[in-house]
């Protein structure tokens, strides 16, 4: 099966929607296409916690997501990296994996761990562009729309325009969530 150097199709499995719709995203944002179909994919992205079952891999290349490090040692195994890899990270392994490479990482953790917040932290940073931040940083300092566009040169519809794509990108509903969003994510400073 030959898959593109640049562009995969992934067969993408987690039990958690939020887990998948973070994975797809990274996915995305590394240029790789996700697919349904097992028989569509040049490679499987397992999400997986050490209590879920096992899923059939159709004996495509696969990286696994685990907390658990009972794979780690399997050569037999698909490539594994913690939960908490990075986006940069999860690229990299999908596509030494298509490429018929073995991937471990060197310390995957003993105990189950809520790496979610990792994952997310590092996703979320590279949702944001440096207009978006910007304008982030603007509306922390407690700016309205309006003074937010004098400061930064620009019409208070494009600081709308801006802000709620801030709000979609980060899952808030509103200015105050927003904020504090971008704070806990260190994507701002106030």
């Amino acid at each position: 099966m030959a898959a593109s150097s640049t562009r995969l199709r992934v067969a993408l499995r987690a039990a958690d929607p939020n887990r998948f719709g973070l994975l797809a995203r990274v996915l995305d944002e590394a240029g790789h296409a996700v697919v349904a179909a097992l028989a569509d994919a040049d490679a499987v992205l397992l999400d997986q916690r050490a209590d879920d079952p096992p899923v059939p891999l159709a004996g495509l290349p696969a990286l696994l997501l685990t907390d658990s490090d009972s794979a780690a040692g399997d050569p037999d195994a698909p490539a594994v990296l913690p939960r908490s890899a990075g986006p940069a990270q999860i690229d990299a392994a999908l596509r030494a994996a298509a490429a018929g490479l073995m991937v471990r990482a060197r310390d995957l953790p003993h105990a189950a761990a809520d790496s979610f917040a990792a994952a997310e932290e590092a996703a979320a940073t590279a949702l944001l562009t440096p207009r978006e931040i910007d304008i982030l940083t603007a509306v922390g300092s407690g700016m309205s729309n309006k003074e937010a566009a004098r400061a930064l040169g620009i019409s208070a519809h494009t600081v709308k325009f801006h802000l709620e794509a801030v709000f979609a990108k980060l899952g808030a509903s509103n200015r105050a969530e927003a904020v504090a969003k971008g704070l806990r994510h260190r994507l701002i400073e106030v």
